[in-house]
């Protein structure tokens, strides 16, 4: 049969193809756009150079071996020697973005544990992020497999099996999506412990979930749902910010003898942005990614202890997973205020020494560790992406209140997105930018 070239009626009040004007414009526009969406939806990593300073480039990244192997914290899991100097003779690492640490770490805990099995919606082709690419390949479809669109079923489906012993690691999707499974992880994996006075736990579910804003993902695809799980006790929540703490923190989560809900920030997992869900082209506001050396070799990083990235003696702020890096770029502009900027930021205020705190495990957090700073520091902002009312924000300025109230020289300062859905189309505005977090500490050391 001879191929006929479609025609387009634009005269017609519907879409009828019909023999008269040609629409080579219209399908040469398709082939562009198809071209473009299949190169962006590429699994190939792209160069880190030339981002915003605020992520790429930041201080807090490990680019080479020996800062990689002296992360803090960092515990080898077959570490034979009690001097740290000496463990790092032998070790190896390798660039990785985030997805890639993160697969690296299933696949050691999956060599390492028979009894572990991945599971969740697409995850045996790759899952939508290409955290699980080949695993399945690697280990068996019997390990590694797909399961129906139900997130409770997700959930309750792993609770059974770690409740016989099996270490279950789950995937949703994406966290926007955990609220189906909101009973089964609320009401029987939180509580599974208690009402067996401790003959029974699922200590052995891990529950991953891409979590937080994209800057186009809108209203189901750029949430923030950790606040929802504070009350949930009998759970604990992490959220990493950069390679090395994902693939560290995600070992011990699934090694952890309780369930984990591990929070991934989905815009830092490639490390030339992240894609729409809901469109094949790229968005103009990407954010950049990171990129570290990550170690080889099995590795892991303690839950429930905060990391100080940066010291301080004038104010202390406190964040996890994409807003550190919007923190950390507040605190540079905060010294060094570009033009625009600058007669908003009182010269006085530019050599204020700020206390950056990353707090890694939201549930249960380091109190020791923001109490600590905070008596010296005099002054605390939090800065989350979910909204205020309800947020963790709330929750650590009521403790911090009451631990520190005599030592505090203003009031905590709360910086979170807006008490709304997450709006598409001004998600930009919705966001904790550096902006909000520095006119909170402007504001906060002028009080």
């Amino acid at each position: 049969m001879t191929p006929r070239i479609m025609y387009l009626n634009r005269s017609s009040s519907s879409t009828m193809f019909t023999p008269r004007k040609p629409a080579y414009p219209m399908l040469r526009t398709l082939a562009r756009f198809n071209r473009s969406g299949r190169r962006w939806q590429s699994t190939e990593a792209h160069p880190a150079g030339g981002h915003l300073p605020s992520i790429a480039t930041s201080t807090f990244l490990k680019p080479t071996r020996d800062l990689s192997l002296r992360t803090a914290g960092l515990r080898y899991v077959d570490q034979t020697d009690a001097d740290p100097a000496r463990e790092m003779v032998g070790r190896e690492t390798r660039k990785m973005n985030m997805y890639q640490a993160v697969r690296d770490a299933l696949s050691i805990a999956l060599t390492k544990d028979e009894t572990a099995v991945v599971f969740g919606e697409d995850v045996a082709f790759g899952g939508v992020f290409r955290c699980t690419m080949g695993l399945a390949e690697e280990f068996g479809r019997e390990r590694v497999f797909n399961t129906p669109l139900t997130e409770q079923g997700i959930a309750g489906f792993g609770i059974g099996l770690a409740s016989m012993g099996q270490t279950a690691i789950a995937e949703i999707q994406f966290a926007d999506y955990i609220f189906p499974a909101f009973d089964q992880i609320v009401n029987e994996a939180a509580k599974f412990r208690f009402r067996s006075n401790g003959n029974f736990d699922v200590g052995k579910l891990t529950i991953r979930c891409p979590s937080m804003a994209v800057g186009h993902g809108g209203h189901y695809h750029s949430q923030s749902p950790e606040g929802f799980f504070m009350g949930a006790h009998g759970i604990k929540i992490v959220i990493p910010r950069s390679p090395i703490q994902a693939k560290g923190l995600l070992l011990s989560s699934i090694r952890d003898h309780n369930p984990v809900i591990f929070m991934e920030p989905k815009v830092l997992y490639r490390s030339s942005g992240m894609l729409s869900t809901l469109s094949c082209r790229p968005s103009r506001n990407f954010t950049p990614g990171v990129v570290e050396q990550v170690p080889m070799d099995d590795y892991e990083i303690p839950l429930g202890k905060a990391e100080t990235l940066m010291r301080g003696e004038d104010i202390t702020v406190v964040s996890w997973g994409t807003p550190v890096y919007h923190c950390e770029t507040a605190v540079k502009m905060l010294s060094h205020p570009p033009p625009t900027l600058a007669p908003n930021v009182p010269q006085s205020l530019r050599s204020a020494k700020v206390e950056l705190i990353d707090l890694r495990t939201i549930m249960p957090w380091d109190v020791e560790t923001v109490a600590e700073s905070v008596n010296r520091t005099g002054r605390l902002v939090v800065v989350h992406e979910a909204g205020r009312t309800g947020g963790v924000g709330a929750e650590i300025g009521a403790e911090i209140q009451k631990r520190c109230f005599l030592k505090l020289n203003a009031p905590i300062r709360l910086v979170t997105g807006w008490d709304t859905p997450v709006p598409m189309q001004y998600e930009k505005f919705y966001m904790p930018d550096p902006i909000r977090v520095l006119d909170a500490v402007v504001e906060t050391l002028t009080y």
